[in-house]
């Protein structure tokens, strides 16, 4: 069996050679909103080579296919093919710049082993420009591995002029070998200097069992070392507490940190290393809410308080340099917001927003190795977003790439901010997106809620909500109790163990959209994705009566399955543990409540998803014919939880329009 799964994740290392640019999904009507919105993003992800000259990004090909591009900044030639994955079962998922002209691709996918376990893996692939001479970074397999090299390693520093990566390199020991002094025995964590030229490996940081990662600071000295503790000593069963140890300048000695349990939310969590002031920035609860704080690494721990909000959470800091270099803090209000800390990029921001006034979410992605050319993502809630070059010198904002150009002369339904009140009186915040030219008055809707749960919805655009903005729904996306962003309190015990607040709080915003004349109480429906798919189905059974349409997507069905399905993983009992024991297992599962659910269901699910196994939907669907009720069911082979296929995103998208014009009636052909 692992010798089977071995040769599977090898097969991952092998990208193909430079090849023609793969054609896009074949043509659809112009009008076809499934066509205009279900294509993956153009630019999934994206990087500025040291010089400024070339951007490094990946493309969608047809179906789940991505391809790597290297286009030059300023020009009029059509970017060039590096390689194509094709999604079966590998997955780019980004690749960077090491030096001009070579490159870092993360690829990842899932399998299934003998035991019909699903298995993720990632590998770190060093690559030309010109899509030769691909080599993995991991340490060379052997057929005596002791145990499976899931994930490879993690690039913590790139080195441009040394033409090399500091890499955070898993080391497996070999068994089975005797009588020989060439066995490896080094097993754990480690990091190594790697040259991403001859491979040649140089170790800084021996291997460690009890290290699950590393962070260093911008000169690349390892400065602090992530423990996640054990339960049960030999269980092997990851615990709720990481520790953090860290080291002062010139020493080799650990010294404690700080701690963090994920089930409690208390302690500090360390998030980058200001290199000039020797410290690290970290998050830690004030008042209810996470603020963003800096401890000195000199030995003293002296702490100061960064910023801190008396609203929301910070969100976490923005980078560049490779995420070596914060040069920011982030949080969201109606709005995410950045405080720079250098007023380089302060002022940079202000101008910027001038110049670009109808996109204002401006974030700086990577800046070139002088300095001199920044890489600037703009958006808004109308726009995916633009990415821009610009440069300082010439004072020139060169546009590059549009990550939706099919949308470009579609009208955008526009999103605002707002707070409905829940059953207890509580002001929920969400979003509120009219179709565009609407009177606002009396339409069809749709519900959003978020997945996560612990996440949250923001002002920006959202693929789902504008294509069924599109198609004439009013969407309402509520930040319910349970969600990320608003402290501890709010979060509650999580979306499933206090699943009844959440629930709550979504159907009161179906019912205050009704009583504000927006929504025709009639024809209302509620869609979802992971826990908003939960979600849909939850608040379908239990008030039956208001929602005459549910779509989930890959959606939790059973709080009980959802316990089981990871018993053979490392996380299990944390995840266990998360949603806990009690009748809310049984009351909180849409599963065992089928029979009440009345409005008719459309499942979607692929088949490799790894954070919601396809069983619950399968049984869902079950479940909901078992009991008389209409339900369909649609597996998609081969995908993850995201379902990162333009094909199957278009055909998703498609039966979703239909199925709400065939429950909800009208809304379909809005503006265009």
């Amino acid at each position: 069996m692992i010798k089977k799964l071995l040769i599977l994740t090898a097969m991952a290392c092998a990208m193909p050679a430079a090849a023609q640019p793969p054609a896009q999904p074949a043509a659809q009507p112009a009008a076809d909103p499934a066509a205009l919105y279900g294509i993956r993003p153009n630019v999934e992800a994206i990087d500025l080579s040291p010089d400024g000259q070339h951007v490094v990004f990946l493309h969608p090909g047809p179906g789940r296919t991505t391809v790597v591009y290297l286009a030059e900044v300023g020009s009029a030639a059509a970017p060039t093919v590096i390689t194509a994955v094709d999604g079966n079962p590998e997955r780019v998922r980004r690749c960077d710049f090491v030096t001009n002209d070579r490159l870092i691709c993360s690829v990842h996918g899932v399998v299934m082993n003998p035991s019909r376990v699903l298995i993720p893996f990632e590998r770190r692939i060093a690559i030309d420009t010109n899509g030769q001479h691909a080599a993995t970074l991991a340490q060379q397999s052997s057929f005596y591995d002791a145990r499976i090299r899931q994930f490879d390693g993690e690039i913590l520093n790139y080195l441009p002029d040394q033409g090399a990566v500091l890499m955070a390199r898993d080391h497996v020991a070999e068994a089975g070998l005797m009588n020989t002094r060439l066995v490896r025995t080094a097993s754990g964590l480690g990091v190594d200097r790697i040259d991403v030229r001859t491979l040649r490996a140089t170790p800084v940081e021996s291997p460690n069992q009890n290290a699950g990662g590393y962070m260093t600071d911008s000169h690349g000295a390892v400065r602090i070392m992530v423990a996640p503790t054990v339960r049960g000593g030999a269980t092997g069963q990851l615990g709720t507490r990481t520790d953090f140890f860290y080291r002062r300048e010139g020493s080799r000695d650990w010294t404690p940190l700080g701690s963090y349990n994920s089930q409690s939310r208390e302690g500090m969590y360390p998030l980058a290393i200001d290199t000039a002031r020797n410290a690290v920035y970290v998050l830690k609860a004030l008042n209810g809410r996470d603020a963003l704080y800096r401890i000195k690494l000199d030995g003293s721990m002296a702490t100061e308080l960064v910023y801190a909000n008396d609203q929301v959470d910070v969100d976490g800091l923005v980078y560049v340099d490779h995420g070596t270099r914060p040069i920011g803090v982030t949080f969201t209000e109606d709005r995410r917001q950045i405080i720079y800390f250098e007023p380089e990029f302060t002022a940079l921001a202000r101008a910027l927003s001038r110049a670009i006034p109808t996109l204002p979410l401006i974030d700086f992605v990577e800046t070139g190795a002088d300095g001199n050319r920044v890489l600037v993502h703009a958006g808004s809630d109308t726009d995916a977003g633009r990415y821009y070059v610009f440069d300082r010198t010439a004072h020139s904002l060169n546009e590059i790439l549009m990550i939706r150009p099919q949308l470009e002369h579609v009208t955008g339904a526009n999103v605002r901010a707002l707070s409905y009140p829940a059953a207890d009186g509580t002001q929920i915040p969400a979003y509120l997106t009219l179709p565009p030219g609407s009177t606002g008055r009396n339409l069809p809707a749709v519900i959003l809620p978020h997945g996560g749960p612990s996440a949250r919805d923001t002002w920006d655009f959202d693929f789902l909500a504008q294509f069924l903005a599109h198609q004439g729904y009013a969407v309402l996306q509520a930040n319910y109790r349970g969600s990320a962003g608003y402290g501890g309190t709010w979060m509650q015990q999580n979306g499933y163990r206090s699943w009844r607040t959440s629930i709550g709080d979504i159907t009161a915003g179906a019912r205050w959209l009704a009583a504000q004349g927006i929504a025709d109480p009639n024809r209302m429906g509620i869609l979802g994705w992971s826990y908003g798919g939960y979600a849909a189905l939850q608040a379908a059974a239990t008030e039956p009566s208001l929602f005459k349409a549910v779509v989930a997507i890959a959606p939790v069905t059973d709080l009980q399955q959802a316990k089981d399905d990871y018993r053979d993983y490392n996380i299990s009992s944390n995840n266990a543990e998360e949603i806990g024991t009690g009748p809310h297992v049984i009351e909180g599962s849409p599963l065992r409540h089928a029979a009440e659910i009345t409005a008719p269901v459309l499942l979607f699910h692929g088949d490799r998803d790894l954070n919601v196994p396809v069983i619950h939907s399968r049984r869902m669907d079950d479940a909901l014919r078992g009991a008389g009720k209409h339900s369909e069911l649609t597996v998609f082979p081969g995908l993850e939880h995201d379902l990162a296929d333009s094909e199957a995103r278009m055909r998703m998208l498609s039966r979703i329009g239909a199925f709400l014009q065939s429950s909800l009636g009208g809304g379909a052909g809005a503006a265009h």
